[in-house]
């Protein structure tokens, strides 16, 4: 017993008020440094992401969190490096080899993984230039959906069939968002060349009116869909064209009905919506 005494007191003890101390100073000190730097990047991402009138606060709050996560998740993982080695040094473990091995490592990884970094890279300037966020409808390369989720390396769709598509992130080169700040009804109504022209263009400004002020529909619609222009002469009809701003999403439900409420007025008012005809003349 007294050997082991003399053991700890000799050897363990004058170690553990040395190397051990230091190794409860690394480990608090990370985690106090880990929780300061966790602060100053939620002050820092809240300040650098300037509030815009046109995205909601919930769509704020959203990305915000999502840049936190991401800068916290870089962070977390350099201290852990680096603490690691500090405690594998304290220990005796010479940590000169580990980092020329860790660099030779990484040039063979590099050559493998240069699609992941890019994956990687890409899907930060995505996330930072809040190009799309979950929930909108975008269109990337030429595959449309909804955007189910976004990751560092890879962003989900969802299309209208139902189909998921996962798309790596360094793989994307054109990103077309049809919800962002605000959705266009885009629409084109077509009326027989016997048409007065300012009759049916007074009934669609009437109708996209109408549909703006409806109770069940005015919470979707930031403008009135009106009359913008006759944007063809066709073969069988007149094409007008009409234009109306929605909120996100909503414009696809908003030029259903309106189309729904064209017809039945156009109906009423005896303005007839052709259809192809073809007139064949005999020769006697």
């Amino acid at each position: 017993m007294s050997e082991q005494l003399s053991t700890f007191s000799e050897n363990i003890l004058p170690w553990l008020l040395s190397h051990g101390v230091n190794i409860l100073i690394i480990v608090v000190g990370t985690i106090v440094l880990n929780n300061i730097l966790g602060r100053i990047i939620k002050r820092s991402v809240k300040v650098a992401v300037a509030t815009n009138s046109q995205v909601s606060k919930e769509a704020e709050e959203k990305r915000e969190k999502t840049l936190i996560r991401i800068f916290k998740g870089i962070v977390r993982i350099l201290l852990i490096i680096i603490s690691t080695l500090m405690v594998l040094s304290e220990i005796g473990i010479q940590i000169a080899p580990i980092l020329a091995g860790a660099g030779i490592a990484g040039i063979a990884v590099g050559f493998g993984g240069q699609y992941l970094i890019r994956d990687i890279i890409t899907g930060l300037f995505i996330i930072m230039e809040n190009q799309f966020r979950v929930g909108d409808v975008v269109t990337i390369n030429s595959t449309g959906g909804t955007v189910e989720d976004i990751t560092l390396r890879m962003t989900t769709l969802r299309d209208l069939d139902g189909t998921v598509h996962h798309i790596p992130n360094g793989e994307i080169t054109i990103v077309s968002n049809m919800s962002k700040y605000f959705s266009r009804v885009n629409l084109n109504v077509g009326v027989a060349y016997n048409t007065r022209l300012d009759h049916a263009i007074e009934v669609i400004n009437r109708v996209g009116k109408n549909l703006a002020e409806d109770p069940a529909w005015k919470v979707h619609i930031i403008s009135a869909p009106q009359f913008l222009r006759v944007d063809s002469l066709s073969d069988s009809s007149i094409d007008l064209k009409i234009l109306g701003d929605t909120k996100p999403i909503m414009q696809w439900a908003v030029a259903g009905e309106l189309r729904k409420r064209v017809k039945e007025e156009f109906d009423k008012e005896g303005i007839e919506i052709p259809f192809p005809q073809i007139v064949l003349h005999q020769q006697k």
